[in-house]
C-alpha cells in the first residue's frame, strides 16, 4: 500500500523514499548536532517526569503530531522503559536475535511508543539564546517533532543526541515535544548485547540554553606527565563559537574543593569559530591512579560582551602507554582486578538512578575491585564522574554487538555446540562478519558509535582504554574504528576481543580461557624469538559468576601473579538482571527470560552476576574480595611474610591487628590474646618479614588454635568504606587438637540396651533414647531422645540415615555435568539390601552390619555399601561406611555422604569449621575457620534461580538443636578411619529444601519447605567451576567414583534449660 513519506510539517519523514529511516543502515542521524563532552549547564530544564504516551503495534498505527488527534493517550514515566510500565513485554536473549535476520530490515510489526509533553522556556533565559534538546538514551530509534515540525532522527540507543530547536520554540508560550520511538531499527542488529530488550526514553532529557553568538561548544583536556612522570602537562583543546572578540581562559586549581587556590592559568583571545589550543604545566603534579584518584579542578571560561560561560571539569594527571609490552600507567605496569557492569535496576531496567550507580561503584571499591569494563555500551554518563573520583581503571566500550549473526550462520551449518570453540569460530565467524562488521555499507554506522563514545567521555581520567564493542566478529569496520580512535585520541589504548590477532587492538584479549591455556598464550602468542612481546594479555571476561559460583578464582589469580604479561581481567558479570514481578498468587520474584511470555529467550542466563538483582552481594562477591585482596600474607617459621600487591601505594594506609583464638566444643571460639603489628614501609610489589609477637609464638594449647590477622584502613575512611574497613584477612593454624564427642548423655553405670522386634522393625532402647532399625530395608528409620524425635523416616525411602551421591544441580552443572550424571542415573539411585547382621553381645552396645547395592534403574553399575552402626547406651551411634564401585560407572558424582532427616524442631545449627558463609572446594577462600551459629533458614543462599547452596566445608563438628533436642556429629573417631587419612574434616548442609525441590523450583517463591530439617554429612563434595560459560570443575576437585571409607559419630539427647544448668549431660 502507498505510504506517505512526508511528515505533517518540516523535513521528510524518510531520508530515502524507498525505506524507513529505521530500516536503513546509511541513516542513523538526521539533523543532530556534533557530539560533545557531557555537560549540563545551569541554564537547562530537566524534562524528566510524566509524559503522555501512546503505544502502537506498528509505526503506521502511531498518532501524528496533530492538535486534532483523538487517539487514546496514557501516561508514562521518563526516564523509563515502556515494557516495565504496562506496554508490551520485556524480552531476554543472550546471543540470538529475537527477530528474523535480514539486515537492515526489521519486522513490520515494530512496536512504536509515542511520547508527548509540553514545556515553557524559563523567562530568565536570554531571549536570543541558542536552544537544544538533549537525549542521553533512547532505545532504539526515534523521530523528533517540536510544535508539530519534524526536527530530526537518531538511533544508537546508549548514545547521546542533541538537536538545535532554536527556530521552532515559542519563548513566550507553551511548546510541545512529540517523539515517535521505534522498538526495532537497523541499529538493533548491532545492539545485540546480553541483556533485556527494553524500549523507550530511558535516560535524561534536557532543554539547554546557551549563548547564541559566543559559547564553548566542546573541550578536550588531556592531563599528561613529562617523560620523568614528575610534572603535569595539561593539553587543552577548546572548541568555541565566537562572533566577536572573546577571551578563553583555563584555570587549574589545587585538587581540593571548588574555589581552592589557583596553580596556573592561561588565556587567549579569539574572534572566530574554531579550536583554541593551550599547553599548561603543573609542577610536581599529584598523579592520578585507581589507588590515588587525585583530581584537579579545571575551569574553562569564555567571556564576551560582558557575559561569561564557565565549565568545571575535574581532571587527573596520568599517562597510559604500552611499555615493554605491558599496559603501564605513569610508567608502571598495572593489574586489572575488574568486573563487567551493565546498567540495570530491578524495577527500572536500564533507567538507573544515580544513587544506585554510586552504590554499585562503592561496593566495587569496598570489595577490592579496581577496574570496570562498561559492557557493552557507554554507561550512564554520570558513572564516569564517580569512577574518576573513587578510582577505577575503566574500559569504555562502544555500543556495538552483533553476536546473533553466529546462530544465523551456525544453525544451518549444524555446527555442534560441543565442538571446540576455536574450531566453531573458524567455521562461522567469517560468514557472520559479512552481515555488518565486514560490510562497507555499515562502516559509517560503526564509526558513528566510536565517535559518540569518545566525544562524550574523552575528558574522564579513569578511562584508559577505549573498546570497539563486543562479540561483533572482526572486519574492516573495526579497523576503521581503531584508526579513528588513534587519530583523535592517541594517548589511550584500544581494546577489542573479537580481533584475535590484535590487528586493530593494542592488547590481546580473551574470554573464559582455561587457566592452563591462558598461561600457554602468555608464553607463545605474539612472542618473538628472543622471548619479548609487544602487547599484553587480559581476560575481558572470565569466571562467569552465574548462580553458585564462580570457581577457579584462586587459580586465575595465581596465574596473574606469576605471569606479568597477564595483566588481569574482568569478571562476568557485576549483577543479575532480574526484573521484579509477581506470580499468579501475588508472590514476588525476580524474573528472567521466559517469565514474561517472551519468545524466543535465553532463560536464566541473565542471572549471572556477583550481585543479586537487588544489587546485594552474593557469596561470589565475598569470595572475589578475598581473592582480589591487595596484600598477600603467609607464616614462615616465627615470622609473617607480607607482600604488597598494590601497583602504586605502600601499606602505610593500613593497620594490622592479630588475634589468637582457641576453637573447641567447650570453649567455642575463645580469644587467648590480641594485639597490633607495626607494619614497616612496603613498596608496591615488595615483601617484608615481620617477627610474630611472643604471645603468638608461645600460644600452645591442647585444642585447635588459630592466628587471624586483619589489614584495615587506618585514619579517616575513604568514601567507599567505613572506619576500620577490612582490606585483607589471613588465617594460620598454630596447633591442632582432637575433636571430642559433643553433648553425650551421662548414662548410669551398667546401662543396657534392650531390643524389641515387631515384624521387620527392631527397636533398641537405652538410657533416655530409642533407635528403630528396619531389617527389610537395612536402614535406621527413627531416633528418639527422651521421647522427643531426633531422626524421622524419609517418606520416599523410609530411611532416616542413608548414603547419597546427589544434590541439586547448580547453574554451572547445567552445561555438561548434569546431563552426564543423569545419563548414569546418579539422580535416581535405588537401594537393595543384600545382607544384615545384628549383634548385642555385651548388652550396652549393639552392632549392626549391612551390605547394600546402591544403583540406578536401567543401568548395571553401582556401589556396594558396607555399613557398620555401633549404638551405645548413652545415645551415641558410630557409623562407618565403605563404598566399592562396580560396573560401567561414571567417573565422578556430585558428592558422597549421608542424608539425614531430622525433626523440624531442630532449627539451630552450631559448627566448628569454615564460615560463616557457604564454601565449596573451589570457592572457600573467603570463609574463616571458627565456631559459628545460625538458624537453618539463615544457612541458605537464596539464589534467584534455586539450586545447590549452603554447603560448609572444613567441619570438625556440627550440632543441630531445637525443641529441647540436639543432634551432634563429628568425623574424627578412631573407630571411623577414613580412606583419605589426610583430611577427615567433612562438609554439611542443613536445609528445609530437598534436592528435588530445588531442582524443580523456577524461583525462590516456588520453594516449599519440608516438614523436617534435612541434614547432609558429606565426606566429599565437588567444586562448582564456571561451566555455564567457561571451564568446568578442576579435575582434582571432582568427586571421583572410587573405593572409599568414611564415618561419623552421632550423639543425640533431649534437655531443658534447668537440667542443662544442672549439668546432667556434658560435652564428651
Amino acid at each position: 500500500m502507498p505510504i506517505s513519506i512526508m511528515s505533517s510539517q518540516g523535513m521528510s519523514l524518510r531520508q530515502d523514499s524507498d525505506r524507513p529511516d529505521y530500516s536503513n543502515e546509511a541513516v542513523f542521524r538526521r539533523n543532530t548536532l556534533p557530539p560533545r563532552s557531557y555537560y549540563i549547564p545551569d541554564s537547562s530544564l530537566l524534562l524528566n517526569g510524566q509524559w503522555d504516551f501512546h503505544y502502537a503495534f506498528t509505526p503506521l498505527d502511531a498518532p501524528e503530531p496533530s492538535a486534532l488527534a483523538t487517539e487514546e493517550w496514557k501516561t508514562i514515566n521518563v526516564p523509563g522503559h515502556w515494557q516495565l510500565q504496562g506496554h508490551g513485554k520485556p524480552q531476554y536473549t543472550n546471543v540470538i536475535y529475537p527477530f528474523p535476520v535480514c539486515p537492515p530490515f526489521v519486522p513490520s510489526e515494530n512496536p512504536t511508543g509515542t511520547y508527548r509533553r509540553q514545556f515553557n522556556v524559563p523567562s530568565s533565559w536570554d531571549e536570543n539564546s541558542h536552544l537544544r534538546l538533549r537525549f542521553d538514551g533512547v532505545d532504539s530509534a526515534y523521530h523528533l517533532w517540536v510544535n508539530g515540525k519534524l526536527i530530526g532522527y537518531a538511533q544508537g540507543s546508549r548514545n547521546t543526541s542533541e538537536f538545535d530547536v532554536t527556530p521552532y520554540v515559542d519563548r513566550h508560550g507553551t511548546n510541545e515535544i512529540f517523539i515517535r520511538v521505534y522498538q526495532w531499527c537497523d541499529g538493533s542488529y548491532i545492539e545485540d548485547q546480553d541483556q533485556w530488550w527494553l524500549s523507550g526514553i530511558f535516560r535524561d532529557v534536557h532543554l539547554i540554553s546557551l549563548d547564541s553568538q559566543n559559547r564553548i561548544e566542546d573541550w578536550f583536556l588531556r592531563g599528561d606527565l613529562d617523560s620523568q612522570h614528575q610534572h603535569g602537562i595539561l593539553n587543552a583543546t577548546i572548541n568555541v563559537k565566537s562572533s566577536s572578540e572573546s577571551a578563553v581562559k583555563v584555570i587549574v586549581r589545587e585538587p581540593t574543593q571548588a574555589g581552592s587556590a589557583v596553580i596556573t592559568s592561561f588565556e587567549k583571545t579569539v574572534s572566530s569559530d574554531g579550536n583554541v589550543e593551550m599547553i599548561m604545566s603543573v609542577a610536581n603534579a599529584k598523579k592520578w591512579t585507581a589507588e590515588t584518584p587525585t583530581l584537579y579542578n579545571v575551569e574553562i571560561s569564555l567571556t564576551a560582551n560582558g557575559s561569561t560561560q564557565t565549565i568545571h571539569q575535574r581532571l587527573g594527571f596520568r599517562t597510559v602507554k604500552l611499555e615493554n609490552g605491558l599496559i603501564s600507567v605513569n610508567g608502571k605496569p598495572i593489574r586489572f582486578r575488574g568486573v563487567n557492569r551493565h546498567d540495570h535496576h530491578p524495577l527500572h531496567g536500564r533507567a538507573v538512578p544515580i544513587d544506585f550507580i554510586r552504590k554499585d561503584l562503592l561496593l566495587m571499591k569496598a570489595h577490592n575491585i579496581n577496574a570496570l569494563r562498561c559492557s557493552h555500551y557507554p554507561s550512564d554518563p554520570r558513572l564516569l564522574d564517580l569512577a574518576d573520583e573513587l578510582g577505577l581503571w575503566v574500559i569504555d566500550e562502544a555500543d556495538l554487538e552483533c553476536h546473533g549473526f553466529y546462530d544465523a550462520v551456525a544453525r544451518p551449518l549444524n555446527i555442534p555446540e560441543e565442538m571446540v570453540y576455536e574450531e566453531r569460530k573458524k567455521l562461522a565467524f567469517p560468514q557472520a562478519a559479512k552481515y555488518t562488521s565486514d560490510n562497507p555499507s555499515w562502516t559509517a554506522a560503526y564509526l558513528d558509535r566510536m565517535e559518540q563514545l569518545i566525544a562524550r567521555d574523552k575528558n574522564h581520567t579513569s578511562v584508559i582504554i577505549w573498546s570497539l564493542g563486543n562479540e561483533a566478529f572482526y572486519g574492516r569496520n573495526h579497523q576503521a574504528m581503531y584508526d579513528y580512535a588513534k587519530r583523535v585520541d592517541p594517548a589511550r589504548l584500544v581494546h577489542y576481543e573479537g580481533d584475535p590477532q590484535a590487528k586493530s587492538a593494542d592488547l590481546y584479549s580473551y574470554m573464559y580461557t582455561p587457566v592452563e591455556k591462558l598461561i600457554e598464550l602468555a608464553k607463545t602468542e605474539g612472542v618473538k624469538s628472543d622471548g619479548s612481546f609487544d602487547k599484553p594479555i587480559i581476560l575481558c571476561e572470565y569466571a562467569h559468576a552465574m548462580g553458585n559460583g564462580p570457581g577457579w578464582l584462586e587459580d586465575y589469580e595465581r596465574a596473574f601473579q606469576t605471569n606479568p604479561r597477564l595483566q588481569g581481567g574482568f569478571i562476568w558479570e557485576w549483577a543479575n538482571h532480574g526484573l521484579l514481578t509477581k506470580d499468579a498468587n501475588g508472590k514476588e520474584y525476580y524474573g528472567y527470560g521466559g517469565d514474561f511470555g517472551d519468545e524466543p529467550n535465553d532463560r536464566t542466563f541473565v542471572m549471572d552476576g556477583l550481585l543479586f538483582s537487588t544489587h546485594q552481594p552474593t557469596p561470589g562477591l565475598v569470595e572475589l574480595k578475598k581473592v582480589y585482596q591487595p596484600v598477600k600474607v603467609f607464616v614462615e617459621a616465627d615470622s609473617l611474610i607480607v607482600t604488597n600487591l598494590y601497583n602504586f601505594v605502600g601499606l602505610e594506609h593500613l593497620h594490622v591487628t592479630w588475634r589468637v583464638h582457641e576453637l573447641s566444643p567447650s570453649s567455642m571460639d575463645l580469644t587467648i590474646d590480641t594485639g597490633t603489628l607495626d607494619l614497616p614501609p612496603v613498596q608496591p610489589g615488595e615483601s617484608t618479614k615481620i617477627a610474630l609477637p611472643d604471645a603468638v609464638r608461645k600460644a600452645k594449647t591442647e585444642t585447635e588454635t588459630w592466628l587471624t590477622i586483619e589489614f584495615q584502613n587506618r585514619g579517616p575512611p575513604p568514601p567507599w568504606a567505613e572506619a576500620n574497613h577490612r582490606i585483607a584477612i589471613f588465617q594460620h593454624q598454630l596447633t591442632t587438637g582432637k575433636t571430642p564427642l559433643l553433648f553425650a548423655e551421662q548414662a548410669p553405670p551398667n546401662s543396657v540396651i534392650t531390643t524389641k522386634t515387631v515384624g521387620a522393625k527392631r527397636t533398641f532402647t537405652g538410657h533416655n533414647f530409642s533407635v528403630v532399625f528396619d531389617t527389610a530395608t537395612g536402614y535406621i528409620t527413627s531416633w528418639e531422645s527422651n521421647g522427643k524425635a531426633v531422626l524421622k523416616p524419609d517418606p520416599s525411602t523410609r530411611a532416616a540415615i542413608m548414603p547419597s551421591f546427589w544434590r541439586a544441580p547448580t547453574d554451572n552443572d547445567q552445561a555438561s555435568s548434569l546431563q552426564y550424571w543423569q545419563r548414569f542415573g546418579v539422580n535416581a539411585m535405588t537401594s537393595q539390601l543384600r545382607h544384615v547382621t545384628i549383634s548385642d553381645d555385651d548388652n550396652n552396645t549393639v552392632t549392626i552390619s549391612t551390605t547394600h547395592f546402591l544403583s540406578p534403574p536401567i543401568l548395571s553399575w553401582g556401589y556396594t555399601a558396607k555399613t557398620t552402626y555401633t549404638i551405645s547406651a548413652n545415645s551415641v551411634i558410630r557409623l562407618k561406611t565403605t563404598l566399592t564401585p562396580s560396573g560401567a560407572h561414571p567417573e565422578h558424582v556430585p558428592r558422597v555422604g549421608l542424608n539425614l532427616r531430622l525433626a523440624r524442631e531442630l532449627d539451630f545449627v552450631e559448627w566448628h569449621g569454615l564460615g560463616p558463609g557457604e564454601s565449596y572446594p573451589d570457592k572457600k577462600s573467603a570463609q574463616l575457620m571458627g565456631v559459628w551459629e545460625k538458624k537453618v533458614a539463615d544457612l541458605q543462599t537464596n539464589y534467584e534461580v534455586p539450586q545447590e547452596n549452603g554447603n560448609r566445608m572444613g567441619t570438625r563438628w556440627v550440632e543441630v538443636n531445637g525443641g529441647r533436642v540436639r543432634l551432634s556429629a563429628i568425623a574424627k573417631e578412631e573407630a571411623c578411619v577414613w580412606s583419605d587419612n589426610t583430611d577427615q574434616d567433612f562438609s554439611f548442609v542443613a536445609t528445609r529444601h530437598s534436592a528435588e525441590m530445588l531442582e524443580k523450583a523456577a524461583h525462590p517463591c516456588d520453594l516449599v519447605d519440608e516438614d523436617a530439617t534435612l541434614l547432609r554429612l558429606d565426606a566429599k563434595v565437588a567444586g562448582v567451576g564456571t561451566a555455564a560459560c567457561g571451564p568446568g570443575v578442576r579435575e582434582d576437585l571432582l568427586v571421583k567414583v572410587e573405593e572409599m571409607t568414611f564415618g561419623f559419630t552421632l550423639s543425640a539427647l533431649s534437655h531443658d534449660p534447668e537440667v542443662e544448668r544442672a549439668g546432667s549431660f556434658s560435652r564428651g
